[in-house]
């Protein structure tokens, strides 16, 4: 992802939980907020030293990435998202890691509708 793309400040992040709409599972939680005057997605990316070391948040973060990157193109286009990564993915492999973070993003409505309805 580039730069742009990304949330870094805190501002922001704040911004997200605090007017942004949630959904959850065992595995992650998805804030999302829209935002009318931006024209592209960006990521934020939450995940607590409950988790493990730095080399597992790493490769969480990573994943989360790499997930993101593969549904940019099915996800709206002019929100910011947050994932907050929960202890359970620290164990996943990618396939689990993909369908979870899919699920998310599914019962969150931010797939556009021809993905939705592929999936079923």
């Amino acid at each position: 992802m580039r730069k742009e793309q990304r949330i870094k400040k805190n501002e922001e992040f704040s911004a997200v939980f605090n007017h942004g709409r949630s959904v959850a599972n065992r595995q992650f939680v998805l804030y999302v907020l829209k935002k009318e005057d931006q024209e592209q997605l960006r990521l934020g990316l939450s995940v607590s030293k409950k988790v493990g070391n730095a080399v597992m948040r790493n490769r969480i973060k990573r994943l989360i990435r790499t997930v993101f990157q593969e549904k940019q193109e099915t996800l709206l286009p002019n929100c910011d998202y947050v994932v907050i990564a929960r202890k359970p993915t620290a164990s996943m492999d990618y396939q689990e890691f993909h369908a979870s973070l899919a699920h998310v993003m599914r019962k969150g409505g931010v797939l556009t509708r021809n993905q939705q309805t592929s999936r079923k």
